[in-house]
Protein backbone atom coordinates (compact mmCIF):
# COMPACT_ATOMS: atom_id res chain seq x y z
CA UNK A 1 0.00 0.00 0.00
CA UNK A 2 1.71 3.43 -0.90
CA UNK A 3 0.12 6.02 0.83
CA UNK A 4 0.98 8.81 -0.80
CA UNK A 5 -0.66 7.63 -4.12
CA UNK A 6 -3.46 9.83 -4.92
CA UNK A 7 -4.88 6.71 -6.30
CA UNK A 8 -4.70 4.56 -3.45
CA UNK A 9 -8.29 4.82 -1.71
CA UNK A 10 -8.92 4.95 1.85
CA UNK A 11 -12.81 4.90 1.61
CA UNK A 12 -15.93 6.09 -0.73
CA UNK A 13 -18.48 9.27 -0.05
CA UNK A 14 -21.05 9.02 -2.78
CA UNK A 15 -19.28 7.02 -5.14
CA UNK A 16 -16.45 9.90 -5.19
CA UNK A 17 -13.13 7.95 -4.13
CA UNK A 18 -11.11 9.46 -0.97
CA UNK A 19 -7.47 9.04 -1.13
CA UNK A 20 -5.61 8.34 2.30
CA UNK A 21 -3.95 11.11 0.83
CA UNK A 22 -6.87 13.93 0.65
CA UNK A 23 -8.54 12.31 3.79
CA UNK A 24 -5.66 13.25 6.12
CA UNK A 25 -4.21 16.02 4.68
CA UNK A 26 -7.57 17.20 4.87
CA UNK A 27 -7.93 16.03 8.43
CA UNK A 28 -4.47 17.70 9.39
CA UNK A 29 -5.55 21.30 8.12
CA UNK A 30 -9.15 21.49 10.05
CA UNK A 31 -7.21 20.84 13.36
CA UNK A 32 -4.85 23.40 12.21
CA UNK A 33 -6.74 26.28 11.11
CA UNK A 34 -9.53 25.93 14.37
CA UNK A 35 -6.17 25.80 16.56
CA UNK A 36 -5.33 29.21 14.74
CA UNK A 37 -9.16 30.45 15.02
CA UNK A 38 -8.13 30.46 18.81
CA UNK A 39 -4.81 31.72 18.60
CA UNK A 40 -2.87 28.53 19.84
CA UNK A 41 0.57 28.29 19.01
CA UNK A 42 0.23 24.64 18.46
CA UNK A 43 -1.57 25.29 14.84
CA UNK A 44 2.03 25.80 13.39
CA UNK A 45 3.23 22.61 14.25
CA UNK A 46 -0.06 20.58 13.31
CA UNK A 47 0.73 22.69 9.61
CA UNK A 48 3.72 21.40 9.02
CA UNK A 49 1.90 17.74 8.66
CA UNK A 50 -0.90 19.35 6.10
CA UNK A 51 1.52 20.95 4.42
CA UNK A 52 3.98 17.68 3.81
CA UNK A 53 0.81 15.82 2.48
CA UNK A 54 -0.85 18.54 0.11
CA UNK A 55 2.75 18.88 -1.51
CA UNK A 56 2.33 15.13 -2.89
CA UNK A 57 -1.12 15.38 -3.76
CA UNK A 58 -0.64 18.91 -5.47
CA UNK A 59 2.15 17.21 -7.53
CA UNK A 60 0.09 14.56 -8.28
CA UNK A 61 -3.45 16.50 -10.01
CA UNK A 62 -1.22 19.27 -11.66
CA UNK A 63 -1.86 22.27 -9.28
CA UNK A 64 2.07 23.54 -9.87
CA UNK A 65 2.05 27.03 -7.98
CA UNK A 66 0.14 25.50 -5.60
CA UNK A 67 2.32 22.53 -4.80
CA UNK A 68 5.18 25.57 -4.44
CA UNK A 69 3.24 27.14 -2.14
CA UNK A 70 3.51 24.22 0.63
CA UNK A 71 7.48 24.83 0.56
CA UNK A 72 6.65 28.29 1.27
CA UNK A 73 4.53 27.30 4.11
CA UNK A 74 6.75 24.38 5.39
CA UNK A 75 9.13 27.69 6.04
CA UNK A 76 6.68 30.04 7.59
CA UNK A 77 4.88 27.14 9.81
CA UNK A 78 8.41 27.30 11.86
CA UNK A 79 8.54 31.15 11.78
CA UNK A 80 5.19 31.76 12.66
CA UNK A 81 5.58 29.14 15.85
CA UNK A 82 8.82 30.82 17.01
CA UNK A 83 6.92 34.47 16.25
CA UNK A 84 4.14 33.70 18.32
CA UNK A 85 6.19 32.29 21.07
CA UNK A 86 8.89 34.90 21.36
CA UNK A 87 7.47 38.00 20.91
CA UNK A 88 9.72 41.18 21.38
CA UNK A 89 9.52 43.55 24.09
CA UNK A 90 5.90 45.52 24.72
CA UNK A 91 4.11 42.58 21.96
CA UNK A 92 3.35 40.24 25.09
CA UNK A 93 -0.41 39.25 25.56
CA UNK A 94 -1.23 37.73 29.72
CA UNK A 95 -0.06 34.31 28.01
CA UNK A 96 3.05 35.82 27.14
CA UNK A 97 2.24 35.32 23.69
CA UNK A 98 2.34 37.41 20.46
CA UNK A 99 -0.65 40.21 20.74
CA UNK A 100 -3.08 40.20 17.91
CA UNK A 101 -2.69 43.60 16.45
CA UNK A 102 -4.28 45.42 12.75
CA UNK A 103 -2.26 46.63 10.04
CA UNK A 104 -1.55 49.86 9.37
CA UNK A 105 -2.56 51.66 6.17
CA UNK A 106 0.20 51.67 4.13
CA UNK A 107 0.95 47.89 5.02
CA UNK A 108 -2.70 47.24 3.34
CA UNK A 109 -2.34 49.16 0.08
CA UNK A 110 1.32 47.24 -0.19
CA UNK A 111 -0.19 43.64 0.21
CA UNK A 112 -2.47 44.51 -2.53
CA UNK A 113 -0.31 45.82 -4.84
CA UNK A 114 1.64 43.15 -4.31
CA UNK A 115 -0.61 40.17 -4.54
CA UNK A 116 -1.32 41.94 -8.10
CA UNK A 117 1.86 42.05 -9.44
CA UNK A 118 2.57 38.50 -7.97
CA UNK A 119 -0.79 37.22 -9.44
CA UNK A 120 0.62 37.99 -12.75
CA UNK A 121 3.93 37.12 -12.47
CA UNK A 122 3.38 33.39 -11.10
CA UNK A 123 0.37 32.97 -13.52
CA UNK A 124 2.58 33.53 -16.52
CA UNK A 125 5.10 31.14 -15.05
CA UNK A 126 2.75 28.52 -14.16
CA UNK A 127 1.26 28.31 -17.62
CA UNK A 128 4.31 27.79 -19.35
CA UNK A 129 6.22 26.07 -16.75
CA UNK A 130 5.20 22.80 -18.87
CA UNK A 131 6.90 24.03 -21.81
CA UNK A 132 9.97 24.78 -19.64
CA UNK A 133 10.24 22.01 -17.56
CA UNK A 134 8.55 19.16 -19.86
CA UNK A 135 11.02 16.79 -18.26
CA UNK A 136 9.23 17.03 -14.52
CA UNK A 137 5.56 19.21 -15.58
CA UNK A 138 4.15 16.59 -18.56
CA UNK A 139 0.88 18.15 -18.37
CA UNK A 140 -0.28 22.12 -18.37
CA UNK A 141 -0.89 23.88 -15.13
CA UNK A 142 -4.85 23.94 -14.60
CA UNK A 143 -6.00 27.19 -14.35
CA UNK A 144 -2.58 29.01 -13.88
CA UNK A 145 -3.81 32.89 -13.07
CA UNK A 146 -6.98 31.77 -10.58
CA UNK A 147 -4.19 28.76 -9.21
CA UNK A 148 -1.71 31.64 -8.74
CA UNK A 149 -3.96 34.14 -7.23
CA UNK A 150 -4.59 31.89 -4.51
CA UNK A 151 -0.81 30.74 -4.43
CA UNK A 152 0.38 35.03 -3.55
CA UNK A 153 -2.51 35.89 -1.58
CA UNK A 154 -2.01 32.92 0.48
CA UNK A 155 1.83 34.05 0.86
CA UNK A 156 0.59 37.38 1.96
CA UNK A 157 -2.18 36.28 4.51
CA UNK A 158 0.46 33.71 6.20
CA UNK A 159 2.70 36.66 6.36
CA UNK A 160 0.39 38.42 7.89
CA UNK A 161 -0.80 35.87 10.26
CA UNK A 162 2.83 35.19 11.43
CA UNK A 163 3.10 39.18 12.27
CA UNK A 164 -1.20 37.65 13.96
CA UNK A 165 -2.50 40.68 12.23
CA UNK A 166 -6.21 40.46 12.22
CA UNK A 167 -6.55 41.33 7.95
CA UNK A 168 -5.26 37.89 7.59
CA UNK A 169 -8.58 36.52 8.22
CA UNK A 170 -10.50 39.00 5.61
CA UNK A 171 -7.98 37.38 3.02
CA UNK A 172 -8.25 33.85 3.88
CA UNK A 173 -12.02 34.93 3.55
CA UNK A 174 -11.17 35.15 -0.08
CA UNK A 175 -8.70 32.50 -1.12
CA UNK A 176 -10.60 30.10 0.93
CA UNK A 177 -13.53 30.83 -1.59
CA UNK A 178 -11.60 30.74 -4.69
CA UNK A 179 -9.90 27.77 -3.64
CA UNK A 180 -12.89 25.78 -2.90
CA UNK A 181 -13.86 26.13 -6.70
CA UNK A 182 -10.68 25.27 -7.91
CA UNK A 183 -10.66 22.64 -6.06
CA UNK A 184 -13.79 21.11 -7.22
CA UNK A 185 -12.98 21.80 -10.54
CA UNK A 186 -9.69 19.44 -10.50
CA UNK A 187 -12.45 16.59 -9.08
CA UNK A 188 -10.34 16.95 -5.04
CA UNK A 189 -13.72 17.25 -3.96
CA UNK A 190 -12.40 16.56 -0.28
CA UNK A 191 -10.05 19.31 -0.58
CA UNK A 192 -13.03 21.42 -1.98
CA UNK A 193 -15.04 20.81 0.90
CA UNK A 194 -11.89 21.32 3.26
CA UNK A 195 -11.34 24.85 2.05
CA UNK A 196 -14.72 25.31 2.45
CA UNK A 197 -15.28 24.62 5.74
CA UNK A 198 -11.58 26.84 6.28
CA UNK A 199 -13.86 29.67 4.64
CA UNK A 200 -16.30 29.24 7.66
CA UNK A 201 -13.89 28.70 10.02
CA UNK A 202 -11.91 32.05 8.78
CA UNK A 203 -15.12 33.83 9.43
CA UNK A 204 -15.68 32.75 12.79
CA UNK A 205 -11.78 33.70 13.46
CA UNK A 206 -12.06 37.30 12.16
CA UNK A 207 -15.04 37.41 14.56
CA UNK A 208 -12.62 36.07 17.57
CA UNK A 209 -9.92 37.84 16.40
CA UNK A 210 -11.24 41.18 16.56
CA UNK A 211 -13.37 40.19 19.89
CA UNK A 212 -9.87 39.71 21.53
CA UNK A 213 -8.41 42.56 20.06
CA UNK A 214 -11.18 45.16 21.39
CA UNK A 215 -10.50 43.11 24.88
CA UNK A 216 -6.99 44.72 24.39
CA UNK A 217 -8.43 48.20 24.23
CA UNK A 218 -10.52 48.18 26.71
CA UNK A 219 -7.75 47.29 29.18
CA UNK A 220 -5.41 50.03 28.15
CA UNK A 221 -8.66 52.20 28.44
CA UNK A 222 -8.93 51.28 31.84
CA UNK A 223 -4.97 50.61 32.87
Amino acid sequence: MDFFDHQNIFFYVWEYPVSYLEFFGMLSGVIAIMLSAFAHTWNWIIGIVNVVLSFVLFYQVQLYPDMFLMIFFLVTNILGWWRWTHPKAGEEDSKHELKIGTLTGRQLVGGCVAGLAGTLVLGTFAGNLHEILPKFFALPSAYPYLDSFVTVMSIIGTFYAIQKKIECWIIWLIVDLLATYLYFMRDIRLYALLYFAYFLIAAFALYNWMKTYRSYQREQQYS
